[in-house]
């Protein structure tokens, strides 16, 4: 990889004068080296590519549907004895949310498979059941089980809501949140955060220990280009494996791309920023590291709880009360959780500002700490 690199760019070193030497040629001429240097290795194509591909299928498709119960949605503050119509052997999951428009959010993301409204009134209780259309069974065994199902165990009450039960079912219009539309944001992120930390700690590393860097200081070229360039041919190289794992899961796999082509834009952007972001940990590590087999290890304690805790496979309000705040601490999450409102619920960047901003403060911390511990030779 190295020899391959310095092959590339030896040409200009040989046939520019100092004064006729441009910055911009030799920046290109990097980032062209760098860019076949990654696209011949084979770990990087498989982790870019492969790696995230498989697991969107084994998570998306062999686990099927993400909930395991039917989750009802009610507001807080509801007072009604319909309750205690749900049987609790039929895999009801009551979930209680403060206002009307976090239930809405919840059930357009797939948090819940069904709102219920109860309203008492003199002479009768009004129910209404709201689902999102394709979804129309939660409701039709929500709605029987308020009616009858649980008639046995409660017939006072049971006999009592026969006669002033009111249901109504409403379907939301919308698209469908299915398991891919989870998995493959998550399997995304992590291809970026994974690709760019190792990819960055080895390529530097290497080019430091086999004098690659040194022999550049012999040459009018700039530090700072030889840093822009790796990280542009990574840059590219990200993007277009990104571009493939969500042209795949929208034409293959059904993945849902809520605005079209203007979606995959702003999911290139947000790629983008992640891929800055974490790049910046790479050049920490290969900075620290004292042998090439250190990298991993070192790699593995930054990348690891992220693969788990972020949000790449399960939703992080799964996890106990006492891991969420962590979750919510690392930058994984909140660029899995910009992908997954950018490509589902249609937001635009400025609706995910807070989670880019957060992914930006996490770069500019990265690239200072990385500014004090990176060595060139």
């Amino acid at each position: 990889m190295i020899k391959s690199f310095a092959r590339t760019f030896a040409p200009y070193l040989h046939v520019m004068a100092p004064k006729s030497y441009s910055q911009l040629t030799a920046f290109r001429a990097l980032t062209i080296a760098a860019l076949r240097s990654i696209s011949k290795s084979p770990s990087a194509v498989i982790f870019t590519i492969a790696f995230p591909l498989i697991f969107i299928l084994v998570f998306g498709f062999i686990g099927g549907d993400r909930a395991t119960q039917t989750k009802i949605g009610m507001l807080s503050g509801t007072d009604s004895a319909i309750l205690q119509l749900l049987p609790e052997d039929e895999g009801f999951q009551l979930i209680v949310l403060s206002d009307t428009q976090a239930l809405t959010h919840a059930l357009t993301r797939g948090d819940l498979d069904v709102i219920m409204y109860a309203t008492p009134q003199p002479t009768k209780v009004s129910v209404q059941l709201v689902t999102m259309e394709g979804e129309q069974s939660s409701a039709r065994r929500l709605k029987a089980s308020l009616g009858y199902a649980n008639a046995l165990q409660h017939p006072e009450i049971a006999a009592q809501l026969d006669q002033r039960l009111s249901v109504v079912q409403t379907i939301r219009q919308g698209a469908q949140y299915k398991a891919i539309d989870f998995v493959l944001p998550g399997q995304l992120g992590f291809s970026l955060l994974a690709s760019s930390i190792f990819g960055t700690a080895f390529v530097f590393f290497s080019l430091r220990q086999g004098l690659v860097l040194k022999r550049f200081f012999a040459t009018p070229i700039k530090k700072h280009y030889i840093l822009l360039s790796e990280g542009m041919a990574r840059m590219i190289f990200q993007l277009l494996g990104a571009l493939v794992i969500i042209c795949i899961g929208y034409f293959f796999l059904g993945f849902t791309l809520i605005h079209g082509w203007l979606t995959v834009l702003h999911m290139m952007l947000i790629s983008a920023l992640g891929l800055l972001v974490f790049m910046s940990i790479g050049f920490i590590i290969s900075g620290i590291a004292k042998s090439e087999s250190t990298i991993p290890p070192l790699s593995n304690i930054f990348t690891l709880p992220q693969f788990l805790l972020a949000g790449t496979f399960f939703p992080i309000d799964a996890f106990p009360s006492w891991l969420q705040p962590i979750s919510r601490a690392l930058p994984l999450t909140y660029l899995n959780d910009a992908l997954r409102q950018v490509a589902f619920e249609g937001a635009s960047l400025w609706a995910v500002k807070t989670q880019l901003i957060i992914l930006v403060a996490w770069g500019l911390l990265g690239y200072f700490v990385a500014s004090r511990v990176f060595k060139w030779e």
